[in-house]
């Protein structure tokens, strides 16, 4: 199987969905400031990097972890999604692709502070404003990425794409 997580920015939300997909995050509390600080991509991607699959690891089940920043682009998912039935469809592989959607999981302070620290570069006023929301949302994304393992086993369908509105 293959996960790709997907949100505006694709650096802060998804990159927390990543790092609790791969078990490198405790499950059973709220985050330290130096835990989220410390997942790979939090808060480190740019305009640059919209619209790649920036790849995070293996699961623990041999699955590959994605994620991608899509801004307002409406058409990046269902893009995504047409190319991969396309493969299916010409190549056909065993393997799943799944598509889920963190932006329902993003709290105001997330918000307000990616938009200073990422787009203003403003970091000394973005990056507290995003550890709190991370904060606000880590048990969010927790259930989002275990959700989105129990969507991708009890769904038939080679593409699934999760738009996750139950998690605003």
């Amino acid at each position: 199987m293959i996960y790709i997580y997907n949100d505006y920015g694709g650096t802060h939300t998804t990159s927390l969905a990543a790092a609790y997909h791969l078990n490198k995050l405790p499950l059973n509390r709220k985050l330290t400031k130096g835990e989220i600080l410390h997942v790979r991509y939090f808060n480190k991607l740019t305009k640059h990097d919209l619209g790649k699959l920036i790849f995070h690891g293996i699961d623990e089940e041999g699955n590959a972890v994605f994620t991608i920043g899509r801004r307002n682009n409406k058409y990046v998912v269902p893009a995504l999604s047409e190319l991969a039935t396309l493969l299916q469809d010409r190549a056909p592989m065993d393997e799943k692709i799944v598509l889920s959607n963190t932006s329902p999981t993003v709290p105001l302070a997330m918000t307000v502070g990616g938009f200073l620290s990422r787009g203003l570069n403003i970091n000394f006023l973005g990056e507290p404003l995003l550890v709190v929301g991370a904060k606000q949302c880590c048990e969010k994304i927790n259930r989002l990425v275990e959700e989105t393992k129990k969507a991708s086993h009890s769904m038939n369908s080679n593409v699934i794409v999760l738009e996750n509105k139950k998690f605003k």
